[in-house]
């Protein structure tokens, strides 16, 4: 059963009965120990495990501080935990200094994940402001060439933005922004031979390539686009709609345990099979295009028992890369199939989950305080398999 997927990133399953109580009480202590950790600037102890591939700034949403400042406020508004002490004001000292580093170290500032775009919103969702919204706006616009053509860097990531603040304000601009973002993706939207289907080519770190995965490849653009097609016509709806199925189906890999898709085009390193993770591999191809309105299920169904048989992420409890983004994976088949069985899956990544945080936190002696890697992701997991549902705050509006 290991064809698909390399055992030695993997852990095996603890069964533990699923226990409402035993979620609500990880949130909370989560929530709790947040809030006391938080420093007179707004910012978290970095853990260990993030002290050499956090991000610089430490202020983004991705491994930053507004990130975790955004999970906190989510958590609130779900009913989760009960609101804690506003921590908005943190968020522009945050924005001026991450966008200072980028710029000095000569990385663009307009992304996301990781930059302008990101902190801009985290502040408007607290506290709503013209000017910001103007700057926001100017930020999405100036992304929408960007070569990167990923979710983290690239305007994919910053289409995001502009959704969410048409889903907030209902500004006819922000679905202009979308439409254009979208537009410059179609351009760029280019068939290659080796899989016979379209996809894009991620300009990324120095190299060129096309990624599959939801981080950094062609799963996190379908999602942007998947999840604004309201804000689309019709018309071009109707052509995006086929041309991602065919791409999601073309860049499949089947094999005994089910299936899943590599890194992206070309040759792997040598020894290497492809991750089973969020950001690269099948979950995150799950969670990118659980929504398409295509006869896809074949594709994502397997993509989830490969999943399953893969088991819990030796990396830890977070989304990114670890066992509560896998989990999303069963909670967005759930949506998709009404399938009880995925939702009892994602519980049960959620109890062993609940275990490696607790692990961790007893090894180093701090909470991971990330979104995307760490234990306020696990927070925000834990609540949707509470309520049945997949809206991981950053990426559902």
């Amino acid at each position: 059963m290991t064809d698909l997927y390399p055992p030695g990133r993997h852990e095996t399953l603890r069964t533990i009965p699923w226990d409402v109580d035993a979620a609500r009480a990880a949130i909370e202590t989560i929530v709790a120990d947040s809030f006391d950790a938080v420093n007179a600037r707004g910012m978290w102890p970095v853990h260990p495990k993030d002290g050499e591939t956090g991000s610089p700034s430490r202020a983004d949403l991705y491994m930053g501080a507004a990130g975790v400042i955004w999970a906190l406020d989510h958590l609130a508004r779900e009913g989760a935990v009960a609101a804690g002490p506003s921590l908005c004001d943190h968020l522009a000292p945050m924005r001026e200094r991450a966008h200072a580093y980028l710029v000095a170290t000569g990385r663009q500032p307009r992304s996301y994940l990781i930059a302008d775009a990101g902190l801009l919103l985290a502040e408007l969702r607290l506290a709503p402001s013209p000017a910001l919204a103007d700057t926001l706006a100017e930020v999405i616009a100036a992304n929408n060439e960007d070569p990167t053509l990923e979710l983290m860097w690239g305007s994919p990531g910053t289409m995001l933005a502009a959704l969410a603040m048409h889903r907030m304000t209902g500004e006819a601009r922000w679905g202009d922004l979308f439409r254009a973002g979208a537009a410059a993706l179609e351009r760029a939207f280019l068939f290659q031979p080796e899989i016979s289907a379209q996809i894009w080519t991620q300009d990324l770190y120095g190299a060129q390539r096309q990624h599959f995965g939801l981080v950094h490849g062609f799963a996190g653009v379908a999602f942007v686009l998947i999840q604004g097609r309201d804000l689309l016509p019709s018309a071009d709806w109707a052509r995006w709609s086929p041309r991602l199925a065919q791409t999601l189906a073309a860049s499949a890999t089947r094999g005994e345990a089910g299936i899943t898709w590599t890194a992206g085009i070309g040759p792997a390193r040598p020894g290497r099979i492809a991750p089973v993770q969020l950001c690269h591999g099948a979950p995150g191809m799950i969670v990118g295009l659980a929504a398409l309105d295509q006869p896809v299920d074949e594709l994502l169904l397997g993509g989830g028992e490969l999943t399953w048989a893969a088991g819990p992420l030796l990396k830890g409890a977070g989304v990114c890369h670890g066992t509560a983004g896998n989990g999303y994976a069963f909670l967005k088949l759930f949506a998709r199939t009404g399938d009880q069985l995925w939702l009892d899956r994602a519980r049960a990544f959620a109890m062993h989950a609940i275990g490696q945080s607790g692990a961790d936190f007893a090894d180093t002696g701090q909470r991971r305080y990330t979104l995307w890697t760490g234990d306020l992701g696990l927070a925000a997991f834990l609540w949707d398999c509470l309520e049945g549902k997949a809206a991981f705050p950053t990426l559902h509006f």
